[in-house]
């Protein structure tokens, strides 16, 4: 196995783990929509002590919907970079590979130094010739 097939099947393996890590990190923001769920339970069934006042609905929904959202987002994001760690072990789509390591190198520590290695790795041209005969070799 040369140089350029062990790093690539390296940083698939890598881009795996990330994305894993990605993936169980984006559940904590649901503890926002938890919050905000909370909030707009208070707001409509709550009581409120003497001298003070209930927490206002809309911030509930400002909560839950930013939870939510950050939630798909992180979600999405990990299924881009194991989107990218299987097309960097298949050797087929060079360009979402490359993009999605420009992107994760945003994502610090991890995700920084995979997307400083997979940059360096497919910069080079040998690597690029790795998955332009892939896919001339594909039937169709």
């Amino acid at each position: 196995m040369d140089r350029d097939t062990e790093q690539l099947n390296l940083l698939a393996i890598f881009h795996y783990v990330v994305a894993g890590l990605g993936a169980l990190c984006s559940f904590f923001p649901l503890l926002y929509t938890t919050i905000g769920v909370i909030f707009i339970f208070a707001a409509g069934h709550g009581t409120a002590k003497p001298d003070e006042d209930l927490p206002p609905e809309f911030l509930g929904w400002i909560f839950a919907v930013l939870g939510s959202l950050l939630f798909l987002m992180g979600i999405a994001m990990a299924i881009c970079i194991l989107i990218a760690g299987r097309s960097l072990a298949l050797r087929k789509r060079y360009l979402f590979a490359f993009v999605m390591a420009c992107i994760e190198c945003l994502f610090l520590p991890f995700g920084t130094i995979l997307g400083v290695f997979t940059i360096v790795v497919l910069s080079r041209e040998s690597v690029r010739r790795l998955f332009s005969t892939v896919t001339a070799e594909a039937p169709g």
